[in-house]
């Protein structure tokens, strides 16, 4: 069954994200050959020219995209998000140095941990008082500690930075499940990092967005396959990338830029979050779980008021095409993760769900 003809699924996983359709189609036609080179993105070597203006052209997307400026390096690595919880210390702590952390919700407390394994690791706001429904406000940054870290926004529990921090010490960002979804001032942050998964391409590749002026200053020898700077000096080759994931991505950013770019992408966010939070606001059977001033644009989670009805509830959206609703199991409840290919046509249809059955249970 072509992409084409394939039913309609309405996509709101929280990742791996929802991606473009005619991403999907080149992505699929290039597993069979890949710009008539005669063979698949993912048999070909990562040192081809082929695959070498992959990569040099993902990596001009992100720097353009998100107008980092002209010194930012990009490295495309494995590992996730969750091997960068990691080498953040080890590229960032000085030794016998200290760091400062927000913690806000599963993935900022695990990169908690993964510091304090590296070195002294001050948790300096924290919203884990009342189970990461909010975003904590204003903390103050010690002038002495090495970075800042924070994650931008709560992919499990639904809330989302609307003001960046202002930090006196380099400024370090998780941003896995809203990066490209709003412009923001690049200059601002030592490192931004995130993987791919959430809005820029399937599972696989982690993206660093870093200011080179702010490595190779811990004072600790690194090895070569943990050290940021040696990466971006091999850039991103030195060992095997993941060729096909790196593809996918730079097919998406294609996307963004040929639609209007990320302004562009935030003013359909904003909508489709309308949509959905009017929904949940208006109606007596929904309740949003986070602050109102603090709700994500891409992870907006919601219960019902009466538990008893989700059977119901259920068995009419998956009725309706609607897929990846269910809340994390840590949390329960529901989270439309409505990333930025999720079309605002999607949204309606849950949307429409939702009024539906509120009348026929109100």
């Amino acid at each position: 069954m072509s992409i084409a003809t394939k039913l309609k699924i309405h996509n709101f996983s929280a990742g791996p994200c929802i991606l473009p359709q005619e991403v999907l189609q080149k992505a699929a036609e290039s597993i069979v050959e890949y710009d008539g080179t005669g063979l698949s993105i993912i048999e070909m070597s990562h040192r081809s020219k082929p695959f070498e203006a992959v990569m040099a052209n993902a990596q001009q997307l992100v720097k353009e995209l998100l107008g980092a400026p002209d010194n930012y390096q990009v490295v495309f690595l494995g590992g996730g998000a969750s091997l960068g919880f990691h080498m953040v210390p080890l590229n960032y702590m000085r030794s016998g140095g200290k760091a400062a952390y927000a913690n806000t919700g599963e993935w900022a407390t695990r990169a908690v941990k993964e510091s304090a394994l590296v070195g002294e690791t001050l948790v300096v706001a924290s919203s884990e008082d009342k189970n990461f429904s909010y975003i904590p406000k204003g903390f103050e940054i010690p002038g002495d500690a090495d970075y800042f870290h924070f994650t931008s926004n709560n992919t499990i529990f639904g809330t989302q930075y609307k003001q960046f921090p202002k930090s006196p010490v380099p400024l370090i960002c998780d941003m896995s499940s809203d990066i490209f979804s709003r412009p923001m001032n690049v200059s601002d942050f030592a490192l931004i990092y995130g993987g791919a998964q959430k809005n820029m391409g399937p599972a696989g590749a982690t993206v660093y967005l870093m200011d080179p002026d702010q490595l190779g200053k811990t004072g600790r020898k690194l090895s070569p396959v943990l050290d940021l700077k040696n990466h971006a000096s091999k850039d991103s080759m030195y060992n095997t990338p993941p060729v096909y994931a790196v593809y996918v991505s730079m097919l998406t950013m294609e996307w963004m830029k040929k639609i209007g770019g990320v302004k562009e992408i935030e003013k359909r966010n904003a909508a489709k979050a309308k949509l959905l939070y009017d929904a949940v606001d208006s109606l007596p059977l929904f309740k949003g779980t986070t602050a109102v001033e603090d709700r994500s644009v891409m992870n907006p989670t919601f219960v019902m008021t009466d538990a008893a009805l989700e059977p119901a509830f259920d068995a009419m959206w998956k009725e309706a095409g609607v897929s990846g609703i269910r809340g994390h199991r840590s949390v329960g409840g529901y989270r439309a993760s409505m990333y930025n290919a999720l079309p605002l046509e999607s949204v309606q249809v849950l949307v429409d769900v939702m009024n539906e059955f509120a009348k026929k249970n109100g």
